[in-house]
């Protein structure tokens, strides 16, 4: 269950940003929203939802970019630019990319993440000197990085590294670590370097190899952030697949026909010796039946939503948290509807699954179906370019620019109550095509 996000220096968010899925004091209502979890005698309180609102270029998919960018860093255990062609976010794989492009200084780039899993609370921050935007031959430095479980201090990695106690992770040790914690303490301090993440490498070999496969594990399957959903492709692959088989996925299927297809069933088809299935329309006859490229046949919201589909199903059985740019992209609002109400009904969503999401539709500004801490805006000031954050719940209650859970939201937010929106006229731009027509002629 993801707790926090933090990020600063990144792309518009010149200054931190703090995206917080922790249920804001005083807010009532909806208390499906809430997920509870206990890790001894402490509970933790997550929210199983957030909507991102903001207007075009205001830094709503920045956010999620933020999220995958971390994401990718960590699991790649180093700050060296990647080279993963299928991830349409560039600023993961070139760093470079990630400074604000305002700044004149080298300040540093920053992330922390907080989450539940398997019942320990995780808490790792990383700070990293990238130099300025574009500043491609820069000396990268990790400049600290930090882990506490329960916490706990683990180790904080700054002008040196330090210790805390591993009495939290006492379990996760390597083996004969207690005899031999004196000297993997002195190797590991000896040892760093300035580009690689001492989680992913020393404290992995020589601490505990349990905790950061928890950890990575955990980002790589269970955090799920899909940047970009319309570059979506969920590749299919089958076990032991046999030559020209046909394969036909029933929840899928069932999914699909309440949302709408054109044919009478999707199925995953391959041929040759490739174990990787493509998606197929097929067409039942009376003597055979035909399978033909479902993007051939099928309308595009289709395809997103089949490819979109096992994301969701795989968060709601593993409790993971489903972080999605554009989500109700060329997606009836009744489908979405209904996801958001699966994750909210808590006899469903027993695994503590979220959906995090940004939008335009102002349908989902609806005090019955999110609460004000779950709904999030992103502002972009014109004459900085840079982005802040906040949620409705922000607000507070009180007084003239105070928010109550009974008000018309989409109204408020259309007469810009809120903030996060523009007030957009092309009229001066066809009126001045129309007058230089006129002098034309």
């Amino acid at each position: 269950m993801l707790l926090e996000f933090k990020a600063n220096n990144y792309m518009s968010f010149k200054d931190e940003l703090t995206f917080s899925l922790v249920p804001a004091p005083k807010q009532k209502g909806l208390d499906y929203s809430v997920q509870h979890l206990k890790i001894g005698k402490k509970e933790y309180r997550g929210l199983c939802s957030a909507v991102i609102y903001g207007p075009n270029a205001s830094g709503k998919t920045n956010i999620i970019g933020a999220m995958d960018t971390f994401k990718t860093i960590v699991l790649r255990g180093n700050i060296r630019n990647g080279d993963d062609k299928n991830n349409p976010n560039a600023a993961a794989n070139a760093l470079e990319l990630i400074p604000n492009n305002s700044n004149a200084e080298r300040d540093p780039v920053g992330f922390s993440i907080k989450f539940i899993e398997e019942n320990l609370l995780i808490e790792y921050s990383l700070k990293i000197n990238l130099g300025k935007f574009l500043e491609v031959d820069f000396p990268r430095k990790i400049i600290s990085e930090s882990l506490l479980v329960n916490e706990e201090i683990v180790f904080i990695r700054d002008q040196g590294l330090e210790f805390g106690t591993f009495d939290a992770i006492h379990s996760f040790l390597v083996n004969a670590f207690a005899q031999n914690a004196e000297s993997a303490i002195s190797l590991a301090k000896s040892n760093l370097n300035d580009k690689e993440l001492f989680l992913m490498n020393g404290f992995k070999t020589m601490f505990s190899a349990k905790l950061t496969s928890l950890i990575s594990n955990w980002l790589d399957n269970k955090f799920m952030v899909i940047y970009r959903a319309d570059a979506l492709h969920v590749t299919r692959r089958f076990s032991d697949p046999k030559k020209k088989s046909v394969y036909i996925e029933k929840t899928l299927n069932e999914a699909a026909n309440y949302f709408g297809i054109n044919s009478n069933a999707l199925v995953y088809v391959i041929e040759g010796d490739d174990a990787e299935a493509k998606l197929c329309s097929l067409f039942r006859g009376t003597e055979k039946s035909t399978a033909i490229s479902a993007e051939i046949f099928e309308s595009y919201g289709t395809i997103r939503f089949v490819n979109m589909f096992p994301l969701v199903v795989n968060a709601l059985l593993n409790g993971g948290t489903l972080v999605v740019d554009e989500f109700d992209a060329s997606i009836h609002p009744m489908a979405l509807m209904s996801i958001i109400n699966i994750f909210h009904n808590d006899e469903i969503n027993i695994h503590n699954a979220q959906l995090i999401f940004n939008t335009h539709n102002p349908i989902f500004l609806n005090a019955n179906l999110f609460r004000r801490d779950e709904i999030k805006f992103v502002e972009r000031d014109d004459d900085t370019h840079c982005s802040i954050h906040y949620s409705l719940s922000d607000f507070g209650t009180t007084g003239k620019g105070g928010v109550r859970k009974n008000e018309d939201y989409m109204k408020n937010y259309f007469i810009g109550r809120y903030g996060s929106i523009k007030d957009i006229d092309f009229t001066p731009i066809f009126e001045s095509l129309l007058d230089d027509r006129k002098e034309v002629q």
